[in-house]
């Protein structure tokens, strides 16, 4: 009996001390009031977490199912068959399989963004500190607002609440004009607020400049004022129509568009590096820190790029899956060296020779140097060797934008890829846009000229590099989204180019690339379709998910999609 009784007593002497220890949540878990610490003068852990926030933009590289978003335009298809990128060319794409949810990633950012502005106030950190660290805050939350913009259209502004389990999250969608002027309102403070790109030293290289505020404000009026957002809608339900553009056109929003990339220019630190052709052009995605590079996402040095996308041959001891087939429609953009436009024979190596020296640096073709030896994508070459479930070019092309020059090397080295995501070059080709668009088409002209200055086009008669005297504004049109094609090829503007100027026909039909068959030692080339792809006018926007909709029920989903 005593010992029994012991054993109880030890017993409820063991519960008793569990209950005194008993954990709400895990003592290694940094909770909002670690974070932000009225006794942390330096900030550590505050900017640990709005530093934290950036890891959530978008990655750019390769990031849907393996490929990057171009696959889904006239510029390049995906290698491999079984790619869920096709999803957006063979007219499969739903609210349920849409393989580029943005939606949670940048709701995600928004929120991490609102907690921190909601508590930065606690922190004793210098004025200047705190009033720079809500500038970037409110950059991030306003850059993740246009990704979804761009997407879906109109979306559910939460201002700076932060929301509890026990709020109501059923959020009506605000209206495309009302996000515009809430994103751009959002752009001229952190604009004010931010540091100048000239200001800011290299070990904070990465962190937001005032210019890529400005920079996200003229990209976001440049689609405002694009045929699709500005009065061109295809939606059947006025309310729709409301929620994915503005109801009205009016051309005088191209005007917003030339303020805010004349008042980047008017900073004077970013512009075109110094350099022209091939190699000038290479370098602005292999060096870190350049003056084309306005804000880019941060990575280490790595070869993920050169092995993802090279050519498959290379092996050992190197490793190339050759993710992307660019097309020989977008070979053909590529202008002569004179600045004219290519029409000379698409079935012969010759086809490569004097042209645009940016073709040598976007794309590889046969015979073209690559660690060593020369490409191979002739059938059963070592680039294109037809085994069964291999992975490789559909088109004789793989794409070599990003990459530094391996040509001579026996092996990749550790490079610079930051995606790029606002470049000085965007900003001239927006500028040059708006101003033809306003009928200034001679200033657009001058725009356009730096450009392909840089791309080491020949300056010509009058050092027009290849645009003609007398231009017409329907005709300079027509060159500046060419230039735009060339210029940031890869970088996630195509796709949404063609839907903000309603080009859904250029997403129609066959795309092409090139068969090459050896016999002997000579080489004969053949025009091929690679793929029949499907746009109908639901496609310019994307679909809401369908996982959101299900949680919202106030969330009207776009024109098309169930």
């Amino acid at each position: 009996m005593k010992k029994i009784l012991s054993l109880l007593i030890i017993a409820l002497t063991i519960v008793s001390s569990s209950c005194k220890k008993f954990e709400n949540e895990p003592e290694e878990r940094t909770t909002e009031t670690d974070v932000f610490d009225p006794v942390d003068k330096t900030g550590t852990l505050s900017t640990a977490y709005l530093l934290g926030i950036y890891s959530f933009l978008p990655t750019g590289f390769n990031r849907i199912d393996g490929d990057l978003l171009d696959a889904a335009t006239d510029d390049a298809v995906p290698s491999s068959n079984r790619s869920g990128i096709s999803l957006f060319t063979n007219g499969q794409l739903t609210a349920v399989n849409y393989p580029d949810n943005n939606w949670s990633n940048s709701y995600t950012i928004i929120r991490r963004c609102n907690v921190f502005l909601k508590n930065i106030g606690i922190v004793p950190i210098a004025d200047a500190i705190r009033q720079r660290q809500v500038a970037e805050a409110r950059f991030l939350r306003a850059f993740a607002y246009f990704e979804l913009l761009k997407r879906y259209g109109g979306i559910p502004l939460v201002g700076d609440k932060v929301f509890n389990l026990e709020d109501d999250l059923n959020l009506p969608r605000n209206t495309f004009a009302e996000c515009v002027e809430y994103i751009s309102n959002e752009c001229d403070y952190t604009a004010a607020n931010l540091p100048n790109g000239s200001t800011v030293i290299a070990a904070e290289f990465g962190r937001v400049p005032a210019e890529a505020a400005l920079a996200l404000k003229c990209r976001l009026y440049l689609y405002a004022a694009s045929p699709l957002f500005n009065g061109g809608g295809v939606e059947s339900n006025s309310t729709l129509k409301a929620l994915t553009g503005y109801v009205n056109a009016d051309q005088s929003r191209w005007t917003e568009v030339i303020k805010a990339a004349e008042a980047i220019i008017a900073k004077g630190y970013y512009k075109l590096p110094a350099g022209t052709g091939t190699t000038a052009y290479t370098a602005v995605f292999t060096t870190k820190i350049n003056t084309d590079i306005i804000f880019s996402k941060q990575s280490a040095n790595s070869t993920v790029i050169e092995n993802a996308n090279a050519p498959v041959g290379y092996v050992a001891p190197t490793t190339s899956n050759g993710r992307t087939s660019p097309t020989q429609n977008l070979v053909n953009a590529f202008p002569n060296l004179n600045g004219s436009a290519y029409t000379g024979t698409q079935v012969a190596a010759t086809q490569y020779d004097n042209r645009d020296p940016r073709l040598k640096a976007i794309i590889f073709y046969n015979t073209v140097a690559w660690l060593g030896r020369p490409v191979q994508t002739f059938e059963g070459g070592l680039d294109k060797p037809n085994q069964a479930f291999k992975t490789q070019t559909r088109t004789s092309y793989y794409l070599r934008k990003f990459m530094a020059d391996f040509s001579t090397s026996t092996t990749y080295s550790n490079q610079s890829h930051n995606f790029p995501y606002f470049r000085f070059a965007e900003v001239l080709l927006n500028y040059a846009e708006a101003l033809n668009e306003v009928n200034r088409v001679e200033d657009a002209v001058k725009q356009l000229i730096l450009i392909r200055a840089r791309a080491g086009i020949t300056a010509g008669t009058g050092n027009r590099y290849g645009i003609s005297v007398g231009i017409t504004q329907e005709q300079l049109r027509d060159l500046i989204r060419n230039e735009r094609r060339i210029e940031l090829c890869f970088e996630e503007h195509r796709f949404f180019d063609l839907r903000r100027w309603k080009l859904g026909s250029a997403l129609t039909g066959s795309f092409q690339g090139l068969k090459i068959t050896q016999t002997g030692t000579a080489n004969n080339y053949e025009l091929q379709n690679v793929s029949d792809n499907v746009f109908s006018n639901k496609y310019y926007h994307m679909p809401i998910p369908y996982t959101e909709i299900t949680k919202n029920n106030r969330l009207l989903q776009n024109e098309g999609y169930y």
